[in-house]
């Protein structure tokens, strides 16, 4: 998951970059989503992480 996260933001970054230097607000605001959904999907990695810690601390 931490993958698809890195690559998210790494082509929202671009993205959000080509649209500043040719004046296409779209693409710039795309690439501020696709960073976002990078965020999110990191976040949600780590939840999921933490949760499984605690149900294996549970379990012992």
């Amino acid at each position: 998951m931490g993958d698809d996260s890195a690559t998210d933001k790494i082509k929202g970054k671009a993205k959000e970059a080509a649209g500043k230097v040719t004046g296409n607000k779209r693409q710039e605001a795309e690439g501020k989503t696709d960073q976002a959904k990078g965020g999110t999907k990191n976040a949600l990695g780590d939840a999921k992480d933490r949760a499984k810690g605690m149900k294996d601390s549970l379990g012992d």
